[in-house]
């Protein structure tokens, strides 16, 4: 155990107040450490001493008066305090000033006058009338003129009826082999017109499709007049019984809605789809619905793409319903 701190246990050690433990610490110290034990007797002779001297008790009357001195001393303790708080609580203390009735007129009269100063300050600038500032501009920058328009060029020379020559066809003669770029061993100079053979009729047929219909075959087209046999174009037919719906060739999944998403709402909407004589969905009817997402559905839907349905060699629509999913992922 160190010196310091058996000396700060030294008061608690001679009074008994230790733990045996803790005792046993500091009394093994005290045999080993020649100053700790000097301190330890010198504690012990002035406890000695303390013990040995003898205090006369006070007389009686001591007691007797005690009282009364004890409230004397309180009074004048009392009397004190009052004297040094009195001047403070008088600094304190709010006097109301003179002259408020004349002040009170006197503010407004102020305040009017200085708005009217600040009006005039600004307004009277505004009425002045005469010429600003006469501004001198001491150098100016200017830009150099566009350069004139090139001229236009020299008309074409006319090629007059003798100098015409028929451009005759080259048939040019070439070699190559499979899988080889072979570069060619003449450039004419000029390159004869093509003979285009015209294929169809001009103005179209009664009952054809304009422009033609993508993915039509040779002979006839998808969508047209077999055999070009001119006729009225039939009402849809229902996909029942042994006419079944027509096959799906391109597919345009729905846009879930966000509002759907975050309502947490999913289902089917089974929409009745009519296609016209190319497959095309022409009309919707929802037959289920799912208010907040049939838009999305009906959308989808719209840029389907049906295979034709030729029915008794003429091609028909149909009428079939369709499953539209929603699923949370």
């Amino acid at each position: 155990m160190r010196h310091r701190k058996v000396l700060a246990l030294l008061g608690s050690y001679l009074d008994g107040e230790l733990d045996p433990r803790l005792r046993e610490a500091i009394e093994a110290h005290l045999r080993g450490c020649a100053a700790c034990s000097r301190q330890r007797d010198a504690c012990c002779a002035v406890d000695s001493l303390a013990i040995s001297v003898r205090v006369p008790d006070p007389p009686p009357a001591y007691w007797e008066s005690f009282a009364g001195r004890v409230r004397a001393g309180l009074r004048a303790r009392e009397s004190r305090i009052s004297r040094k708080e009195t001047p403070m609580f008088q600094d304190s203390f709010i006097v109301p000033e003179r002259r408020t009735a004349t002040r009170a007129v006197v503010f407004p009269l102020s305040l009017a006058a200085h708005a009217l100063i600040a009006a005039l300050l600004i307004v009277l600038p505004l009425m002045q009338t005469g010429s600003g500032p006469r501004i001198d501009i001491t150098s100016a920058f200017l830009a150099p003129p566009p350069p004139p328009p090139p001229p236009p060029p020299p008309p074409a020379k006319k090629a007059s009826s003798s100098t015409v020559k028929r451009i005759k066809p080259v048939q040019a003669q070439t070699s190559f082999e499979a899988g080889k770029l072979v570069a060619p061993v003449e450039i004419p100079d000029q390159i004869a017109e093509e003979q285009i053979s015209d294929v169809g009729i001009e103005g179209g047929v009664e009952g054809g499709v304009e422009g033609g219909v993508i993915g039509g075959v040779l002979g006839g087209v998808v969508g047209g007049v077999l055999g070009g046999v001119v006729g009225e174009v039939e009402a849809p037919v229902r996909a029942i019984g042994e006419i079944k719906p027509p096959k799906l060739i391109h597919q345009v999944e729905p846009v879930y809605p966000e509002i759907a998403r975050q309502a947490r709402v999913e289902g089917i909407v089974i929409i009745e789809a009519q296609t016209d004589l190319y497959g095309r969905v022409q009309s919707i009817k929802i037959l289920r619905s799912i208010p907040l997402l049939d838009q999305a559905a009906q959308d989808a839907v719209r840029q389907w793409v049906y295979e034709p349905m030729i029915i008794n060699g003429r091609p028909r629509g149909v009428i079939f319903t369709v499953t539209v999913r929603f699923t949370l992922k």
